[in-house]
């Protein structure tokens, strides 16, 4: 994490986050580094489809059509978060991490991660294997810290 806040730092870069099933784990872990301040611009805890509509302005008919644990949604989010923040690195969180809600098509520990920097958009589908809460939650901002590494 260090590592990535110098990165940041180096590259003039901003970073912002909206998420949703991590709850604000991820902002919580680059702002307990010291220098996040340089880098870190929001940190939005969009948890309810409401809060998805009218902070993120996710269309209302993607979430009645898809619900929010889908690529649409969560390139939505990204998108608009973007919009918002004037950060050149925005990521967005939106899952199941359980361990109740799941379904056969979007069961417990699935999760996608969106990531913009500049125009281009990567939306990143994961199905995190474990059904515990918590190590989902773990699980996701790990890997989106490291798509963030990868892309910096």
């Amino acid at each position: 994490m260090n590592l990535l806040i110098k990165k940041l730092v180096k590259k003039k870069l901003k970073i912002s986050f909206a998420e949703s099933c991590t709850g604000g784990m991820l902002s919580s872990a680059i702002t307990s580094i010291s220098g996040a301040s340089k880098v870190f611009n929001i940190g939005l805890i969009t948890y309810s489809n409401q809060a998805k509509i009218k902070f993120l302005k996710v269309n209302k008919n993607i979430i009645k059509k898809y619900g929010a644990v889908n690529n649409e949604c969560c390139k939505s989010m990204v998108k608009n978060l973007s919009k918002i923040s004037k950060s050149k690195i925005n990521i967005s969180i939106t899952g199941i991490a359980g361990p109740k809600g799941g379904t056969k098509q979007k069961p417990v520990g699935l999760v996608f991660i969106g990531i913009k920097k500049g125009n281009k958009i990567v939306i990143k589908k994961n199905l995190f294997k474990s059904k515990n809460r918590n190590a989902i939650q773990k699980a996701t901002v790990k890997k989106a810290l490291q798509l963030v590494n990868s892309i910096i």
